[in-house]
């Protein structure tokens, strides 16, 4: 495949046929991301896109799972988007999912109809990063957007019958807001109802404006300890019934998977057995991005 940069997708898209119909961010404004840095974000050649999808039918007998790349694909306007899904669905019969990035902005700049005609044409599953739902924390890392804002839009994916695959980054509130970064991000959660919940936990990123801000003495950093008193405050504010939850990316210290809410207090009990020191924590040095 031809791809153009560093081409980045959710961990679940690992086994998918990943094409960029889009090049970078949209925002692309977020203090604590380093992604897509060295692109101005705009549309792909329609050309080369459906290039892309003709030269993949030749190299992959099955292609099951298809990712629309880069960062914000849904922002594409509707003719773009019927365009790349009606040439998924005659190239690609047995294709079951596609998916792209999204974000509050580009939900909510579509209307109810316009998403329930994509949900027809194919896309299944949108990913959304939260970060975390204090809107104080937002400002402070600059994502340009509110709770509000995310949880309308989840509300019109849910209209349309999109599944929402929502991330939130424990330690982003930095000591000064972990209490309500933590109990926020519960709410916002408990209000949108994702299908799936993963949660990262902070890395600071070479180049970025959170680096300055540490390096600064602006933003203090929670400890791995107290990262798990915060995933504890998220799950006790969390009503998601059904909910696939993950806290076991490389940036975590704790693996933690469940179903919520059946599973949130067998979650809660691995937590505080790793806050006595009856579970391994995953030594600083292992984890990544």
């Amino acid at each position: 495949m031809r791809y153009e940069g560093v081409v980045y997708r959710p961990p679940s898209e690992a086994r998918s046929l990943i094409v960029q119909a889009t090049l970078g961010c949209s925002s692309n404004t977020c203090a604590f991301c380093s992604m897509y840095k060295e692109k101005s974000f705009r549309m792909r050649e329609l050309e080369a896109v459906l290039e892309d999808f003709k030269l993949a039918r030749t190299y992959y007998p099955q292609v099951e799972k298809i990712f629309i790349a880069d960062g914000d694909a849904l922002i594409m306007p509707m003719e773009r988007w019927e365009i790349v899904l009606n040439t998924i669905r005659e190239l690609f019969p047995e294709c079951i999912r596609v998916t792209s990035y999204a974000t509050p902005k580009s939900v909510l700049l579509k209307t109810r109809e316009e998403l329930f005609h994509l949900k027809e044409l194919g896309l299944k599953m949108v990913y959304m990063g939260l970060e975390s739902g204090s809107n104080e924390v937002l400002k402070l890392m600059k994502k340009g957007n509110t709770a509000e804002d995310i949880i309308a839009a989840a509300k019109k994916l849910h209209q349309a019958g999109i599944d929402i695959s929502v991330t939130a980054i424990n330690g982003l509130g930095g000591q000064k807001n972990k209490e309500l970064h933590a109990k926020e991000t519960g709410r916002v959660l408990s209000a949108i109802k994702p299908a799936y919940i993963g949660l990262l936990t902070l890395m600071v990123e070479p180049g970025t404006l959170l680096e300055e801000m540490v390096n600064k003495g602006e933003f203090q950093l929670l400890d791995a300890n107290e990262i798990l008193e915060e995933i504890k405050v998220i799950l006790e504010n969390c009503d998601c019934p059904g909910s696939i939850f993950r806290a076991n990316h490389a940036s975590n210290y704790l693996p933690l998977k469940g179903v919520l809410n059946q599973d949130r207090q067998k979650l809660i009990e691995k937590i505080e057995n790793a806050l006595l020191g009856k579970e391994g924590l995953k030594p600083e040095w292992m984890r990544g991005l």
